[in-house]
């Protein structure tokens, strides 16, 4: 087998990362913007920031619900999410003029200090980055398969990257960016050392990414990666006359029950019963720091508090584990603010790589383009002209006669 050569490696990275840079730069860089999309939040609305002048204890989930509750007496709350402690906590709801709403609730001082109806700039850019903003066709989304997809080209560049790259490890000790000698050479060094020192980066989104892809697989084929929630039976549920019986466990009493069972238990996605059949939904964080804020969950029986299902790092099997942990390791949420600020820093390496890259393909295309002459059809004529006035001593007599018993040769192995 012939050896490849540096030129076919070329092509082969520029097909793995150009032709689609488009596609590919917008997802790197709505990930890049996604990984400080809270801290941006925070920036740029005053709402959202949960200040604590007073350094006041942290009200518990329970409370901020009867906060909410009583401000609207009519409202039905089905969620409460709680995010980075500077950031206020969001309780759900629906009111009769409020189809959908999100409270922001200070956890600290208990003030409610926005409702918003609309979707927010963190759900706007996650949603963006992670589909497109394609719409969901029951359990599957083209536009996350397209970005999944690109985990596929991350690593093909990766790997046709390196080859062409002669000793890459030596851009670790001796980094060299030559800003005197022209355009190009300036491209190619900011490329080849953003790419090297970007190894790490690119290698883990690349595998995360490839992750999301079986994930949607999975989903589109009705594999279910976590067990579904199991509903309270009709046997447990009282004997009314028709009004609507109110369970006797309530939401205080179901963090209780979870924080016995897993005493690091911190809530961070609280799920309230929707009818008479369903449950309370416990979903919150722990002792594991490379696993995402849902990775301890408790279902509790509303009306007999007994525990209906649970899920921990040490029970998860091996698809579980992995959707738990690609989310941290995407989103560099595993440090908090200090580890988002080394992932976003390396997403602006990757968004600028693929620009470099398109910048050094085109220069490399142009300058082909110029050099390359075009076959216009008075050229083909001309070259055709002269094949035809070449004289015939000059073609050896070898291949003269090579040239005039070919046929006949032919012609007899035929028959």
């Amino acid at each position: 087998m012939a050896k490849l050569s540096n030129r076919f490696w070329f092509q082969l990275h520029g097909w793995f990362s150009l032709p689609i840079w488009i596609m590919f730069c917008f997802v790197c860089l709505t990930g890049t913007i996604s990984v400080i999309s809270h801290e941006l939040t925070w920036l740029t609305n005053s709402a959202a920031r949960a200040t604590n002048p007073q350094n006041l204890p942290e009200k518990s989930v329970s409370e901020l619900f009867a906060i909410v509750q009583q401000t609207y007496p009519s409202a039905k709350i089905n969620t409460v999410v709680a995010f980075e402690p500077y950031l206020i906590n969001a309780v759900i709801f629906t009111d009769s003029d409020k189809p959908f709403a999100v409270a922001y609730v200070n956890q600290y001082t208990g003030e409610i200090q926005e409702i918003n109806q609309s979707m927010t700039f963190v759900n706007f850019m996650r949603s963006l980055h992670g589909w497109l903003l394609f719409p969901w066709q029951h359990n599957y989304s083209v536009g996350y398969y397209l970005v999944c997809a690109m985990a596929i080209v991350m690593l093909g560049a990766l790997i046709t990257g390196l080859i062409i790259y002669k000793n890459f490890w030596r851009a670790f000790l001796q980094p060299k960016i030559r800003v005197n000698q022209g355009k190009k050479t300036l491209l190619t060094d900011m490329h080849r050392l953003a790419g090297v020192w970007s190894l790490w980066f690119l290698i883990l989104m690349s595998l995360t990414g490839l992750w999301y892809l079986l994930q949607a697989i999975l989903w589109h084929a009705d594999i279910d990666i976590e067990p579904h929630a199991p509903m309270v039976t009709v046997e447990q549920l009282p004997i009314t006359n028709g009004d609507k019986p109110k369970t006797p466990i309530s939401l205080t009493d179901a963090l209780k029950i979870a924080e016995q069972k897993f005493p690091d238990f911190k809530a961070t996605y609280t799920m309230l019963p929707e009818h008479s059949r369903d449950t309370y939904k416990l979903y919150g964080e722990g002792d594991f720091i490379f696993y995402d804020q849902y990775a301890y969950g408790v279902i509790v029986n509303p009306w007999t508090g007994a525990i209906e299902g649970e899920r921990s790092p040490a029970k998860m099997t091996a698809l579980q584990t992995m959707s738990h942990i690609a989310d941290p390791l995407h989103y560099g949420t595993i440090g908090g603010i200090w580890t988002k600020i080394i992932w976003f820093v390396f997403g602006v390496l990757l968004t600028g790589m693929s620009i470099t890259g398109f910048l050094m393909w085109g220069t490399r295309t142009v300058k082909a383009a110029r050099h390359k002459p075009i076959a216009t059809p008075a050229l083909l004529i001309a070259k055709k002209e002269a094949a035809k006035k070449k004289p015939a001593e000059q073609i050896p007599a070898e291949q003269t006669s090579t040239t005039v018993m070919a046929p006949e040769l032919t012609h007899q192995e035929v028959k």
